[in-house]
């Protein structure tokens, strides 16, 4: 796929009108609304938003320490009015009112550990018109444990040529666990200090790559 087609066919000014009217983007204000409390409860703050492209596509590869970390990463875009698209666990479509919301907010079930392409497809196809994916490495929830990364982050990044990867470590969710202390999450965004995927790079290796730049800012913490 050639990035270029979204860029070449969209000027800036008509893309970010795009991203206002995406679907999904009035849900996202609503739960943000809803969410307020929790944002100033948890104190979430970011660094490293001019990583961040104001505008075009990008692949968001965040650590997800805990349930908090998407809701913390979609927050924190938000204030540069960027909407992010998950690829989530197919499972989390089984309960119907979570079916809806993730249905309307247009995030994407992927069947993990399965090489679900029907999945990265409809990603790279979100990928060129514009848009930001977001994915998780290690490919499901891991608590700030020990977990290998998986190929998918680099099979997105390979059929999505020139398109940036932007790192995400976020810190402080997993000590929700410790409520009624309060947490302090924040949601950093930096480049791969290695660089984006070079042509001869190994998937593995790139997605371990990633997985382990993530864990300099954010530690696992079991």
């Amino acid at each position: 796929m050639n990035t270029s087609i979204a860029e070449d066919s969209v000027s800036p000014e008509e893309l970010t009108e795009a991203v206002s009217e995406r679907r999904g983007w009035k849900l996202y204000q609503v739960i943000r609304l809803i969410l307020r409390p929790l944002r100033w409860w948890a104190r979430v703050e970011s660094k490293g938003l001019e990583y961040l492209p104001a505008t075009g596509p990008a692949l968001i590869v965040s650590n997800h320490d805990s349930w908090l970390d998407p809701l913390a990463i979609i927050e924190v875009m938000m204030w540069k009015k960027r909407q992010l698209r998950f690829l989530a666990k197919h499972t989390l479509w089984k309960f119907r009112p979570m079916a809806w919301i993730l249905d309307q907010a247009a995030q994407i079930p992927i069947r993990r550990g399965e090489g679900d392409t029907g999945a990265l497809d409809a990603a790279a196809v979100a990928v060129e018109r514009g848009e930001m994916i977001g994915i998780f490495p290690e490919g499901t929830l891991s608590r700030g444990t020990v977990l290998r990364a998986r190929k998918g982050v680099s099979r997105l990044a390979r059929a999505c040529p020139g398109v940036p990867v932007v790192l995400v470590a976020v810190t402080g969710s997993s000590d929700l666990k410790r409520f009624p202390k309060r947490p302090r999450v924040k949601v950093e965004f930096f480049d791969p200090a290695g660089g984006q995927l070079r042509p001869d790079e190994d998937a593995q290796e790139f997605s371990q790559r990633l997985l382990d730049e993530i864990r300099t800012k954010a530690p696992r913490v079991k």
